[in-house]
Order: structure tokens, then sequence, then C-alpha cells
């Protein structure tokens, strides 16, 4: 999934984010201060209320000029990092092993409160269970994490991992793969399963909040340098108020909201974008005490995880590893 970024063209990135004494400048002259925000991949309903604070004018209203950029072979954390993107759309898996190689990225607010993503095969496949994963092919995008998640769920039934055949599915779209060498991917259920539903192709769906409670990790997140966290804290606040405000719109409105998703990014299958605006909008909050909210429990889970499959060198210190500080309070 995350290496399908490899996909897309590189947008130009300019200047690394404004100083404090420039943003107090800006404030003062009434001039909107420019920021820049990469996502992960293309836009989809997970950045719908990015898309509305824009269109509505959230940002406008903190006195931001918002550039919403798509990612390069670089990946959204390195931009944010080195400062070429004020704030990026990453995911806790990512940013766990981000943080671990010394990259000072942090996480400022969760998209959608659950793991959403599981393992999905078309019905006539006849894939139930993880034992079934055994002499079948899965096709991924090749990170040890996958193999990881496999196992994990396999050995649970007594099953293989090493009796799945596991292949690179490369830039083939999950509904080629199918029909073509594949029996099963890791999927998102909110976009690609319900694409499928509107195929009219039945899917066996294996959700790995099914399976573990550790594997509930936030996915996506919405992430910012310490750098910037640190010299330019009001423009982070800003920045959360207006998109906790364009969330919360798409929470209460999914359809307006999905429409101004649809006039942004023409290109976007508007059917689609609507069926997957209307389930994955209660799914933005859920349980949460408010939009953007992260609790400590959840990385902690997740990075234990991780170190105890070997995916990680050394133990993630959760608490630098996010903040909800910058979320508006209620």
């Amino acid at each position: 999934m995350k290496k399908l970024l490899l996909l897309f063209s590189t947008f130009l990135v300019l200047a690394a984010c404004s100083s404090g004494e420039e943003n107090n400048t800006a404030s003062n002259t009434g001039e909107k201060q420019e920021v820049k925000l990469v996502l992960d991949w293309t836009p989809n309903t997970n950045h719908t209320g990015l898309y509305v604070a824009q269109a509505e004018g959230y940002f406008a209203e903190q006195g931001l000029n918002v550039e919403i950029m798509l990612p390069g072979e670089a990946g959204a954390d390195q931009l944010v990092a080195s400062g070429k993107a004020d704030f990026g759309i990453s995911a806790q898996e990512t940013l766990t092993e981000a943080r671990i190689q010394g990259v000072p990225v942090v996480s400022i607010g969760a998209i959608i409160q659950h793991n959403t993503s599981g393992f999905a095969s078309p019905k006539n496949k006849g894939i139930t269970s993880p034992e079934d994963f055994e002499g079948k092919t899965y096709g991924g995008w090749g990170a040890p994490v996958e193999k990881a998640v496999l196992s994990s769920l396999m050995e649970k039934d007594n099953a293989d991992v090493e009796k799945v055949n596991i292949i690179n599915m490369g830039n083939t779209d999950f509904f080629t793969a199918v029909k073509r060498d594949v029996d099963f991917a890791w999927i998102y259920y909110g976009w690609t399963g319900i694409e499928a539903e509107l195929r009219g192709q039945e899917l066996n769906m294996m959700y790995l909040t099914d399976y573990s409670k550790k594997l509930d990790y936030y996915t996506p997140v919405l992430t910012t340098s310490e750098k910037m966290m640190n010299e330019n804290p009001e423009t982070v606040e800003a920045f959360m108020a207006a998109v906790s405000k364009g969330y919360q719109f798409a929470i209460d409105h999914p359809d307006k909201a999905a429409d101004i998703l649809i006039e942004a990014v023409p290109n976007l299958d508007p059917e689609l974008v609507r069926a997957s605006q209307e389930w994955l909008s209660p799914k933005y909050q859920a349980d949460a005490e408010r939009w953007g909210q992260q609790d400590i429990k959840v990385w902690k889970n997740y990075a234990e995880w991780m170190y105890n499959h070997d995916l990680l060198d050394k133990k993630l210190k959760a608490k630098e590893a996010f903040t909800n500080e910058f979320l508006p309070k209620k």
C-alpha cells in the first residue's frame, strides 16, 4: 500500500516552513501564511476533512493558505521531517518505524479511530479464515510487516505462513490482481471494499482488529515535525483547528462533504466517493471523545507488537511519537 506512492510523480516542493518571526509578520499584516500539506497517497475519503477545510474557508479563517500536495518518491514522512512540507499524512505503522530510525516526525491527530484494513479475497476463492491462506497466493507490496501480520493471524489457527506464496503486486490494482494470479490482498475496506460492493463483487474480509487488539492502530494520521511544533506552535494549533472543523463537517454532512471532495478532485469516481464517505464518516471519531484524539495505549500496543515480531530494532518511546496538544479543546 505505502509502496504505491512510487506510482505518482513528485510534486515541486518549495521552501521550508516560515520562521516564527515571519509568521507574526504575516498575522499582523493580515496576509495568509503559506502552509504545505503532503498527502500519503492520491486523494480519497481519508482526506475529505482537509478538502472541506480548504473549500469552506476554515484554513482562511485561521490565517492559513494551505497547498495540498501529492507525495513523491521521498514519501510524506521525509518531506515533513526535512521541512519541505509543514504537515503530512502518514500512518502509525510507518511513523513508528520512522521514529525508531530517528526521523523527527510526530502524529498530531488520528484521522480514523480504528484500523479499517484487513485481508480481502473474492468469495469464490473460499478463503474464510487465516488457515485458508495456506496454499494460496498473497499479493503485497514487499514490506516485512506483511509476513509478520500474516504469521500472527495464522498462528492462531496453527497454520504455517511459509505455506503462503507471497508475491509483490507492484502497480497492479486489487481487482486485476485477483483475476490474474493473486488469491487475497491487504486492503482498506473504506475504499477498495466499497468499490467491490459497487462492482457487485462479493468479498470475504478479515479485519485485523478481529484477530488482535494490538493491530488496532491509527491509520492514517496527521503529522508535523518536531521543529514545527517547537518553533511554530501557533501555526500547528491553527492548522488543527481548521482541520478538526473540516472533519466534523464530514461527520455531520457526509453527502455535502463528498460533493466537496468530488469538486476538488474531478477525476475521482463520484459514486465511489459518495458511498465511501457514507461508510467512513461515522468512523472518523467513532468512540473517541473528540475527532483526532489519540491514546497512548494504542501507540504502546502496536509498537510492542512490532518489536516482538522483530520489526523494530529497539522499543518505541511512545510518548514522543504523538500528541493531543494541538487539538481544539472542548
